[in-house]
């Protein structure tokens, strides 16, 4: 890559150079010092101002009235806080201040270094002509240094962008196909014709450019030429680049490196690698999240192999390493809803004759014990899987105990934003307590879809996500009896407003709005037993805040809550990310309203209020939310805690 930047100076700036010249000659920036002749570290005397002789820095002289080491001179850069900042902390002058042996004279001749070395970091932010002030001041009474070097700047007008010109050669420059590819690098270009200039924005652009170029179909394209042209008087600079794209890639083979105990081609299916797509990053890059979120390896890693001599054709190697057979994972966990929870979990990746990986789990928590498991086949060519699981469960559930089982099989399918599934489920619950309702049982058909469409799965800023149930079956305790069950969720989050400050076109500085519905309904005959757990509850840490876990309900006359037909739910969340000195924190405030209901006929539905607010930190490890609510209905409240974010 060529870079050639051409700035036209004003008249006065060649004698400025000329005399720093004249004063550098003849003589060292710095004197010498061996560390095997202690003679050669005093330097000689030399005239200071014509009338008193300045040697090097005495003992007395850089020790400070608390007898502390003082430095050799202090910098003190005065002007725009901007630039102030900028130069305090890259002024090469800063790594000469702690020497031992630097005289008046040494300093002022680092201070003539210092005039051009400020000129060029000035120049980075985009002025280009700057006023400087250099002043050496003697400090004797200073606790930090003898001498102080004062920097006064008048940066001066910043230099603007006049004009851009991006072209392209390579195989991308003549391809009608790649035209689309081409209008989005432009539309995309972030440093534009009126826009101040700074080098940070300029590599900024071109780097975001080119990762737009090799994120499709020219993984090996790179700058070939870029130029930016500043006219000092004028204020302004000419931009151009032009990028290579090298030839078009279309995914080849899948070449698996370090697997040994599972089948090559079920790694493929997991995979499910476009060959002979054209290459696309965010493709390879979700064949590689399928294979590690798979369970099956402990570490994955697929490179584009662009040195095969076959772009038509490139191969895709995959760099494994598998997971053990069979592992057991301990975990201590702690929600609001149920308090503390152990868990223990056995996993099985290749289960005997079947072939299919089994995750069993025991989870014991305050309000909630149970144990189950559940067995996946490798995916087919299609990405379809056959699945199977069953559950043995306790838990407080309302006013009652419910204890109940569950076993289910069928097929399901994972996609980048898209999860399907379709299944058959038995059921029964039995309710423990004063006057319980009767145990039940049922046996359905279910389809479910998921659909995902978040900036961010784990930490979105925007987008929506949409679920939705359906199920038909019979009852199989009492009078056999046909229902439905339908259940959907929906969750948006939308920016909203501008950001302040000078990233206002930054999106996590945005204030956001984040809405949740959720509505469900059991319909068949009102005397059909049907299992509670097919029924609905509502309350707790993500669903009504200021509730408890599940306390929503149908209140019967006699006041117990029990599981009801009908479900609607409301949530509207105001999100504001939190800025301290122009800076964007980890760290975001919330307000919310929640509104919920149960009932066994919609036109008993009487939503329950929890208003509160919150704190949202973006950890390490996911977000972690922390809300305080208040239940109008409860008249109390009640904090909510939780890790990470699950749609």
């Amino acid at each position: 890559m060529f870079r050639v930047v051409r700035v036209v100076l004003p008249a006065c700036w060649p004698a400025l150079l000329f005399s720093g010249v004249l004063l550098l000659q003849g003589c060292s920036l710095l004197p010498k010092k061996d560390a095997g002749d202690s003679a050669a570290s005093t330097p000689a005397l030399v005239s200071d101002g014509g009338d008193r002789a300045a040697s090097a820095s005495t003992d007395g002289e850089r020790e400070g009235k608390d007898g502390k080491r003082r430095d050799a001179f202090s910098v003190d850069v005065r002007g725009p806080d901007n630039v102030r900042e900028y130069l305090s902390l890259h002024l090469e002058i800063q790594r000469y201040k702690t020497l031992d042996d630097l005289g008046a004279t040494e300093i002022s001749r680092l201070m003539v270094a210092a005039e051009a070395n400020a000129r060029e970091l000035l120049a980075t932010l985009g002025y280009f002509t700057p006023a400087l002030t250099l002043e050496l001041h003697e400090t004797p009474a200073s606790d930090k240094a003898p001498r102080e070097i004062v920097v006064t700047v008048e940066p001066g007008e910043i230099t603007t962008v006049s004009n851009v010109q991006l072209s392209y050669a390579g195989p991308i420059a003549d391809d009608p196909s790649a035209e689309s590819q081409r209008d989005t690098i432009r539309t995309a270009w972030a440093l534009r014709a009126g826009q101040p200039f700074t080098q940070q924005a300029w590599d900024d652009a071109k780097a975001v450019a080119l990762r737009s170029l090799t994120a499709k179909r020219f993984p090996t394209g790179n700058i070939e030429i870029s130029r930016a042209e500043v006219d000092a008087d004028r204020h302004e600079a000419r931009l151009s680049a032009t990028y290579q794209s090298g030839p078009a890639y279309k995914f080849g083979p899948l070449l698996l490196r370090g697997n040994q105990r599972y089948s090559a081609d079920g790694i493929r299916r997991i995979a499910q690698l476009p060959s002979g797509a054209d290459y696309d990053q965010q493709k390879l890059l979700d064949a590689q999240q399928r294979l590690a979120s798979s369970g099956y390896f402990d570490s994955v890693f697929l490179t584009l192999d662009t040195e095969s001599g076959t772009p038509l054709a490139a191969p895709v190697i995959a760099q494994l390493r598998e997971a053990p057979l069979q592992k057991v994972v301990l975990g201590v966990g702690f929600t609001t809803d149920n308090g503390p929870r152990l868990s223990i979990d056995h996993i099985h990746n290749q289960l005997p004759l079947l072939g299919w990986r089994a995750v069993s789990r025991l989870s014991v928590d305050r309000d909630i014990q149970s144990l189950g498991t559940e067995w996946k086949a490798i995916p087919g060519d299609d990405g379809w899987r056959w699945f199977s699981g069953a559950e043995l469960k306790s838990e407080q559930s309302g006013s009652y105990v419910v204890d109940s089982g569950r076993l289910r099989g069928g097929r399901n399918k994972t996609s980048d934003h898209i999860d399907r599934s379709y299944f058959l489920q038995y059921d029964y619950a039995t309710n423990r307590g004063t006057d319980a309702p009767p145990s039940a049982s049922a046996v359905t058909a279910n389809w479910g879809w998921t659909g995902r469409y978040f900036d961010d799965n784990g930490s979105p800023r925007r987008g929506w996500g949409l679920a939705l149930e359906l199920a038909a079956g019979y009852t199989l305790t009492g009078q056999q009896s046909p229902f439905t069950r339908t259940y959907a969720r929906w969750l948006g989050i939308v920016p909203v407003g501008w950001a302040d400050g000078k990233d206002a076109a930054t999106l996590a500085r945005r204030s956001r709005l984040q809405l949740r519905a959720e509505a469900g309904a059991v319909v068949g005959k009102e005397s059909a037993q049907i299992p509670s757990t097919l029924m609905f509850l509502t309350g707790g840490d993500t669903t009504v805040r200021g509730y408890g876990y599940r306390d929503i309900g149908t209140v019967r006359a006699d006041g117990q809550t029990v599981a009801g037909r009908y479900l609607g739910v409301l949530s509207l969340e105001w999100q504001r990310p939190f800025v301290y000195k122009d800076k964007l924190t980890d760290f975001e405030s919330v307000v919310f309203v929640d509104a919920g209901a149960v009932a066994d006929k919609p036109s008993e539905l009487k939503p329950k209020v929890g208003v509160g607010v919150g704190t949202r930190w973006r950890s390490p490890v996911g977000p972690v939310q922390a809300d305080l609510a208040y239940g109008v209905d409860t008249r109390k409240f009640r904090l909510h805690v939780r890790l990470g974010f699950t749609f």
